[in-house]
């Protein structure tokens, strides 16, 4: 088992990332997704409370010079599931669900993101209303755009304080390296969504950390904590019900 905040300290540039996992209590879920950026276009970002999730929007509009592949709705909640992925496959997803659909079949339909030579991956999950989650994650074939490897992985009972992490960037290199094995099995011991947002905070890049989302469901009556830190912008703290 991996120490989640060693392993995110020891790496400058994963990326973007996805925790999914159970508290140690066991009664909550718990998610993490974090964003950063190497160029100005993607540094000047931050994370945004909507009525069913979040949403990225630039801290300043007049420094914006490209939003695509970086403004999306990353996390997205239909009916109790919510989805959390690191690009606009959240919508892929979404609308699947809606129409009653999987979210196997939404993301088969997507690949890596058409940014050459890098072929950013794209990374997604989905926690059920029990916690029982999935991630994803459509990658180039080792950087060739030619192919496209799809990767699926379900946990239908997750274990007390774990948790499974997945990025984008296996290092920091030129070009940028796709996330390689499967996803990391961590340690999930932070009481609340507060102390886990401090901690994975603290572990990022502090030139190329952007905004971070951490929220912790309660399995039993659905209400969230949810904690936003953004390196510009205003933070934020809320405790909600579940959105529908």
């Amino acid at each position: 088992m991996y120490d989640l905040f060693s392993y995110l300290s020891g790496n400058p540039y994963p990326g973007r990332g996805i925790l999914l996992g159970c508290s140690a209590d066991g009664r909550r879920a718990v998610i993490a997704y974090f964003i950063m950026g190497r160029s100005e276009n993607s540094r000047n970002r931050v994370f945004e409370i909507t009525e069913d999730g979040i949403r990225t929007k630039a801290f300043d509009e007049s420094r914006m010079t490209d939003p695509s592949l970086i403004i999306y709705h990353p996390v997205r909640v239909v009916d109790g599931t919510t989805i959390v992925t690191n690009g606009d496959q959240t919508d892929t997803v979404a609308d699947a669900f809606r129409s009653g659909g999987s979210w196997v079949r939404a993301l088969r339909t997507r690949e890596f993101e058409p940014d050459g030579p890098n072929y950013t991956p794209r990374i997604s999950g989905v926690v059920d209303q029990d916690g029982s989650f999935c991630l994803s994650i459509l990658k180039s074939a080792d950087g060739d755009p030619a192919c496209s490897h799809r990767y699926f992985y379900e946990y239908d009972a997750p274990l007390a304080g774990e948790g499974r992490f997945i990025h984008t960037y296996q290092e920091n290199a030129e070009p940028l390296p796709s996330f390689e094995g499967e996803p990391r099995r961590v340690s999930v011991s932070a009481p609340d969504a507060e102390t886990l947002a401090s901690q994975v905070w603290a572990s990022l890049n502090e030139d190329n950390k952007v905004s971070l989302f951490v929220q912790y469901i309660h399995l039993a009556t659905g209400e969230r904590e949810t904690v936003i830190l953004n390196k510009h912008g205003e933070q934020a703290h809320a405790a909600s019900k579940v959105p529908n």
